[in-house]
């Protein structure tokens, strides 16, 4: 993790070590995944140093490393002293460096990316899974974290980026990963607004992706992946009619803490259109509670109900590391949690097909 930071910000570190750490990190997460029952894994996003902040490295136009400061979270300003707080116990995100973009962008991440695809494919190696998927960030979402000082508008600037990262998409699923595309931005996060620009967000998304069949890809919403009063979160109904016009067959969303558990009755209002799936989060990413399996087979029992058994996958509200070095759920307890939702989606498909 040391040598992560190290590299992200620019610092003189022993480059093979780090490949050795990150591709032992990758096998030991996949053996995780597959011992506890999952049968779709990922990388565990173990080269990365963030979700989204990893682009900077992958696209050129940031080179000159500006600088762009944390802003306070919109849902703090009601609770006195809470951000300062929450600052002390997440001190791993304030670590991570955001950068403007200064210049032309163009994908130059071409042997990074290949080394994560190739790390996830030798983890796979002899393992029985059904799929495996590599995450990657939006246009949006890099607009959004990554601000523009460069192009002469945001459209521009948005572009830019979707032309950049299609090279990323479509290396991705050549390999024979599904691909799972970032958009935490289109639920505006924590702010309580829905991006006015939503619509412009999904036609970059889908500009990017427009080669790659829609049943490789799935989609995340999230509303900021951390524990926090979310009081001013943008109902879910207010932005699904619009993400379901994205290109992505699948949908991955939070569905299993306090602020969204509801909201599964969304889709009694709001159909699924023929060729949608859903990946609803049957686990909360942000508390060590381990949830009972009983309570995990009841809330995709709960989804198949509205949307078609067919269409359900179980899923985790978001990852467990947003950044690197700042867990919200004790490493441990992440697995335990994923045991009880392997545990849980089988008592829900025997229910559903018995």
């Amino acid at each position: 993790m040391e040598l992560l930071y190290a590299d992200t910000t620019g610092e003189a570190v022993d480059q093979a070590q780090l490949a050795r750490d990150v591709r032992q990190a990758v096998q030991d997460s996949v053996a995780k995944q597959v011992e506890v029952g999952i049968d779709i894994v990922d990388d565990g996003e173990m080269g990365k140093v963030s979700y989204s902040t990893y682009v900077s490295a992958r696209l050129s136009g940031y080179e000159t490393h500006h600088h762009v400061p944390r802003r306070p979270r919109a849902d703090a300003a009601d609770f006195p002293g809470y951000d300062e707080w929450n600052l002390r116990t997440q001190a791993g995100a304030e670590r991570i460096r955001r950068f403007a973009c200064m210049g032309p962008v163009k994908y130059v991440g071409h042997a990074a990316l290949q080394r994560d695809i190739d790390n996830l494919k030798e983890a796979l190696a002899g393992r029985n899974v059904a799929e495996a998927f590599m995450t990657a960030a939006s246009p949006s979402v890099i607009m959004s974290f990554q601000p523009n000082q460069h192009y002469a508008s945001q459209e521009e600037y948005l572009a830019a980026l979707a032309d950049a990262m299609r090279e990323e998409y479509e290396a991705i699923c050549a390999a024979g990963l599904l691909l799972q595309l970032d958009c935490p931005d289109f639920t505006g996060l924590a702010t309580g607004k829905r991006p006015a620009d939503l619509g412009l967000r999904i036609e970059a998304l889908n500009h990017a992706t427009a080669n790659i069949p829609p049943d490789r890809m799935r989609l995340h919403l999230c509303w900021g992946n951390y524990e926090g009063p979310h009081h001013l979160d943008t109902p879910l109904s207010e932005v699904l009619p619009d993400v379901l016009t994205a290109r992505p067959a699948a949908i991955s969303f939070e569905g299993a803490n306090p602020r969204h558990e509801h909201e599964w009755k969304v889709f009694e209002q709001i159909k699924l259109p023929e060729g949608k799936a859903i990946i609803p989060g049957v686990l909360d990413t942000t508390t060590n509670y381990v949830e009972h399996p009983e309570v995990v087979a009841q809330r995709l029992v709960r989804y198949a109900g509205v949307v078609g058994r067919e269409n359900v996958i179980a899923g985790t509200d978001c990852g467990f590391g947003t950044f690197a070095g700042t867990p919200m759920v004790f490493p441990g307890i992440v697995y335990a949690k994923l045991k009880s939702m392997a545990e849980g989606a089988r008592i829900a498909s025997q229910e559903l097909w018995s």
